[in-house]
């Protein structure tokens, strides 16, 4: 077995190693056997290849990199702070303590020169394909010849783990369809996981596959061979299609006793083993967290060589701008992340006469908007034509058209999340998705990722509710408004009718430090009394009053009943309203398209919408009722779908439910009766048909 060919090389490879394996000894906890195999690999990627700045972090035309194999952040923070990062050396001695910078995975934003947030496996490969396809993306719009602002490279490191996982083998399928040949993934192949080795679960040549997938492959049979890697990653850049070079290294390398072992994944080698280990680098057992000055001396002549290629952009991009000034300041707001001055003034408006599906006002927002904020960038999964997500004349992303706005992901959400994510972390788009509410499943992975991070990111997921009708219950969405919900950081907006819709949009636009999920219905929904006029600002407070109670006399009264609803259900709302007042009931109508907008609001103003002294209160959503107890309180009622739903035509499907205007009057009536609270569902199985288990009875 080869090791580094010098002795500095040698030495920088193993201060990698040995304040990796001190840090996790250290916490008593962590993943110390990747960065003792993979140092050699990150350590030639770092100094030879790698285009970074450590004092200039946010730099554009930076190069990405991305460890995607998360567990091993050790690696990721000796290098950091190895190179001049600001990330001191007592920030690796506090690994994984509380108030660290080094937190057990790498978090984006909280250390300088972390560009992902990564650990669940998969996700940082799928980021750094959307990182790729952002700097083709920009490079599309903003180069012009002789002026080549726009050009770095997306690397990452990503194990068997990574390779195991769906999202990463959707990622890796589009990333070669869209021949994103400034993408190098360097695959940490060690042949062991966590339970042992890979072949226990995992035989396949993985090479292969990504040959099928339209990559360029390679391989490096000793990890250690620095000259090996230097030359795969060299013929990698010449190659136009993405690349994956498989290098051999070993878990634990040069541990006595966890070379090769599943006992060096996830767990601190030991202070004996530690001793043993560095005795083998030929290293003081008993010196810890030491870094020789020779190590630092090679590492460092990264921050040199990072101001001068910063130093050298900036002149570039000076020249640039003499020549091309509108270009060169939109680049420049985009990468503040800054929307241009009136972008929301083209957004539309309707009236009573201009009923739609809240995807269609959608469709709407994204046209107005497309037309003022050239970043917005996305797509679906294989469902434009349902979700609506086009934006006309973007023309399509794509090998031949990179400066398309429009990206067919194909039938790959999980990807499609991650991709999203690396768009917002790479910088100067804003991305957004789409699919059926009920598919978001697939994507949850990558939208906690995405509020974790607070990623720019806007989910447009459709076909919302068991309105959805004779597709029946593998897509009608019950559950899913809770469990997004739970997330913490997304937003979670399900507009009423077409105004809200726009309203909804133009929130999602001006949030920019989180994600945003739409929630839109497929069946037309009637535009609203009062949403044209109010929608704009209620929405942006995540509730509002959208109908106030009145008296006999048709003047403004204290509500005896407040009725609060979201989405299609509003118009019920509405509609009940109406009826109550008829009989001599004050009724109030609450729209609460986002809960947690409207948790941000002060105390005054959500008391001033929900009276703590009206408790007389029902709400309608055609989900789960799971967490609408904290707005209709204990004397309430909660009109839900507690079970999957039916195929059938969605009015049927909803009056089979009690999602109608009768039953919500009904309900109100028993609330106020004192005679009814709580949860109220309908079971239609009952009325329709039976589930039976497998082989069982009714």
């Amino acid at each position: 077995m080869t090791v580094a060919s010098t002795r500095p090389d040698r030495l920088a490879v193993d201060t990698i190693r040995t304040l990796s394996i001190d840090a996790v000894q250290a916490a008593n906890s962590g993943h110390p056997g990747m960065p003792m195999g993979a140092a050699p690999m990150a350590y030639v990627l770092w100094t030879r290849f790698l285009r970074h700045a450590p004092h200039d972090p946010a730099w554009p035309d930076r190069d990405r990199f991305v460890l995607s194999a998360g567990h091993g952040s050790m690696l990721l923070y000796s290098l950091l702070y190895l190179t001049g990062y600001d990330l001191a050396l007592d920030e690796i001695e506090r690994f994984r303590q509380l108030g660290s910078r080094t937190p057990g995975h790498p978090e984006y934003g909280l250390t300088p020169g972390v560009e992902a947030t990564t650990g669940p496996l998969g996700q940082g490969f799928a980021n750094a394909v959307g990182m790729a396809i952002a700097e083709t993306h920009l490079a599309a719009e903003f180069n012009r010849p002789g002026h080549e602002i726009v050009d770095h490279w997306t690397y990452t490191i990503c194990s068997d783990g990574d390779m195991q996982e769906g999202i990463a083998s959707e990622a890796a399928s589009l990333a070669g369809h869209l021949r994103l040949g400034k993408l190098v993934a360097l695959y940490d192949d060690n042949r062991v996981q966590l339970d042992g080795p890979t072949e226990w679960a995992f035989s396949e040549d993985v090479v292969a596959r990504f040959d099928a997938y339209g990559w360029d492959t390679r391989r490096v049979d000793d990890g250690n061979d620095l000259d090996a890697i230097a030359g795969a990653i060299e013929a990698a850049r010449r190659d136009p299609r993405p690349s994956l070079i498989a290098v051999h290294t070993h878990l634990g390398y040069g541990s006595p006793n966890r070379h090769d072992s599943s006992k060096a994944h996830g767990q601190a080698l030991g202070e004996d083993e530690v001793r043993l280990t560095k005795e083998a680098y030929g290293w003081d057992p008993d010196r810890h967290f030491y870094v020789p000055e020779d190590a630092l001396r090679v590492f460092r002549e990264a921050v040199e060589r990072g101001d001068g290629w910063v130093r050298e952009w900036q002149r570039r991009f000076d020249a640039y701008r003499r020549e091309f000034p509108a270009e060169a300041a939109e680049l420049e707001r985009r990468f503040a992340r800054r929307l241009p001055d009136g972008w929301d003034a083209a957004l539309p408006s309707f009236g009573a006469d201009q009923a739609q599906a809240t995807r269609q006002a959608s469709a709407a927002a994204i046209q107005a908007i497309g037309g003022t904020v050239p970043e917005l960038f996305g797509g679906a999964a294989d469902l434009s034509e349902s979700n609506l997500t086009d934006i006309r004349d973007g023309s399509q992303y794509g090998p031949k058209d990179r400066a398309g706005r429009n990206i067919r992901f194909g039938v790959r959400e999980h990807a499609m999340g991650g991709i999203a994510n690396g768009l917002a972390y790479h910088g100067g788009c804003v991305p957004f998705v789409g699919t059926f509410l009920t598919f978001s499943d697939y994507m949850r992975g990558s939208v906690r990722l995405a509020a974790l991070s607070r990623l720019h990111v806007i989910y447009v997921w459709t076909h919302d509710s068991i309105g959805l009708g004779e597709d029946g219950p593998t897509h009608e969405p019950v559950e899913h408004l809770a469990a997004l919900r739970a997330i913490p950081n997304l937003w979670v907006m399900r507009p009423g009718d077409a105004n809200e819709t726009v309203a909804a949009w133009r929130a999602a636009m001006a949030r920019g430090d989180g994600p945003v999920a739409l929630a839109l219905s497929r069946q037309k929904l009637p535009v609203l009394a009062g949403t044209r006029e109010h929608a704009m600002a209620g929405v942006a407070r995540g509730g509002y009053v959208l109908a106030d109670a009145t008296g006999a006399d048709g003047r403004a009264a204290a509500p005896r009943l407040i009725l609060l609803g979201t989405g299609s259900e509003l118009q019920h709302a509405m509609a009940a309203r109406e009826r109550m007042q008829a009989d001599g009931v004050p009724t109030r109508v609450v729209s609460m398209p986002c809960w947690e907008l409207f948790e941000e609001q002060p105390p005054a103003y959500r008391d001033e919408v929900l009276p703590p002294d009206v408790t007389a209160r029902v709400s309608i959503e055609a989900g789960v009722s799971l967490g609408w107890d904290r707005w209709v309180g204990p004397q309430g009622a909660m009109i839900s779908v507690q079970s999957f739903g039916l195929s059938a035509p969605g009015p049927q499907v909803m009056d089979a439910f009690g999602i109608t205007t009768d039953h919500l009057v009904q309900v109100a009536q028993g609330v106020l009766a004192g005679s009814m609270r709580g949860v109220v569902a309908s079971d239609p199985a009952d009325l329709v048909h039976r589930r039976s288990a497998p082989g069982g009875g009714a």
